[in-house]
């Protein structure tokens, strides 16, 4: 055969070959269909934060209805881990293994994350946008395939503390925290927003497990140490406990709460709006019920969406939120991986996000990452509650 004759056919071939063998697919992807999972607190100690699943099957369920990703369809596996560790193992090996899933993402919880963040790295499996703040799930050398969606606890610790320092003129502080990463992180970055400081000013440190049936003993402590600043680290059951039980107790401290206890819906309410009025918190996403964002295109839009995909859950529980900017987040980087449906490519694209405007989030909060900093979001908002709403303190800030 000739050099011109073999160079036809080879063109011949290549013109012959479909696009579909320029595709790239790893466990998970097909021409029709990308499966993806996670672990939610559905049940357990930590239901509450279960909205966040609920958003996120809903999210993915509308998305298919409008014609999925790139014409592929999106199939969500969202299993009940009850925030047990153990379960999440149990849960997390299924979906990779038996499932197949391409990726993790969304996933509720510090101790549930940690638990299984060493096997889906060992994998190769990207963990994507987990709604935890927490330090171990911010280092990209340690865990290259992690990467957090919420703002650091630490750094929130820190403009919190900052807070304290600028507005009371002589804090004894009390500090009551979850006893798991979670509050340890909290914690850690409040005393070191305290600076040198932080041995003379924190009178009482009190801790609870979340196995605990109430932290009654625990403010009445920190109330008994003399303290006129309450910090308090933990979820959401034992968030409207304290702030019950410090109410209950007639003590009036400056009142400091972790962006994770400061859901109107599943802390405030339960609490009683009375006992949590003037409660200080931070925030990083708009307040749908806020009137400043009453004609806000992305409120309006993320209502409407509620309205029409999760008619029976509460439109002023936050979780929905959490789960609807995660959702959004894993749906844009699936839909830039294009026919490359590879976890490299995912991993790529998730560490490479260049201020993107996610909706939902504060005006001057977008998404960004780098290789190396997978701080996704890493700028907050004071805010106060008023008795119905949180109202802004101050301008957007990071805790760095």
């Amino acid at each position: 055969m000739s050099v011109r004759v073999l160079c036809a056919c080879l063109a011949a071939l290549a013109i012959a070959t479909p696009a579909s063998a320029q595709k790239k697919y790893d466990p998970g992807a097909s021409d029709t269909e990308i499966k993806i999972g996670q672990t939610m607190p559905f049940g357990g100690p930590v239901s509450a934060a279960g909205t966040v699943g609920h958003a996120s099957i809903a999210y993915f369920e509308a998305l298919n209805r409008s014609g999925g990703i790139n014409g592929r369809k999106v199939t969500l596996a969202a299993l009940d881990d009850g925030y047990s560790p153990p379960k999440a193992v149990e849960l997390t090996r299924k979906l990779v293994e038996s499932e197949k899933v391409l990726l993790l993402y969304g996933s509720v919880g510090t101790p549930t994350n940690a638990a299984v963040q060493k096997y889906l790295n060992a994998k190769k499996v990207p963990q994507l946008f987990i709604a935890t703040g927490a330090s171990r799930f911010k280092d990209p050398k340690a865990f290259p395939w992690t990467v957090s969606m919420l703002p650091s606890y630490e750094a929130e610790g820190k403009a919190l503390a900052r807070y304290v320092l600028q507005t009371v003129a002589t804090p004894k502080i009390a500090i009551v925290y979850q006893n798991d990463d979670l509050g340890k992180d909290f914690a850690h970055g409040f005393k070191a927003g305290l600076g040198d400081k932080a041995t003379s000013l924190i009178v009482s440190e009190q801790t609870f497990e979340v196995t605990d049936t109430t932290v009654d003993s625990q403010i009445i402590a920190a109330k008994a140490s003399g303290a006129n600043v309450l910090y308090f680290a933990g979820t959401q059951k034992y968030g409207a406990m304290h702030i019950r039980a410090r109410h209950d107790l007639g003590w009036k401290p400056l009142h400091l709460v972790c962006s994770t206890s400061s859901s109107i819906e599943a802390v405030l309410k339960p609490a009683g709006f009375d006992r949590a009025e003037g409660v200080i918190s931070t925030a990083y996403a708009k307040d749908p019920f806020d009137p400043a964002w009453a004609s806000d295109a992305d409120t309006r839009d993320y209502l409407d969406w509620l309205k029409a995909n999760l008619p029976q859950g509460n439109p002023r529980d936050t979780g929905y939120a959490v789960g609807y900017i995660a959702s959004f987040m894993t749906a844009h980087v699936l839909r830039q991986a294009g026919d490359t449906l590879t976890r490299d490519n995912v991993l790529k694209i998730a560490t490479h996000l260049k201020d993107l405007n996610v909706p939902m989030l504060l005006p001057g909060i977008t998404a960004h990452t780098t290789p190396t900093d997978y701080s996704v979001i890493n700028r907050f908002q004071v805010q106060r509650f008023d008795g119905r709403s949180w109202t802004r303190v101050g301008k957007v800030i990071s805790g760095e």
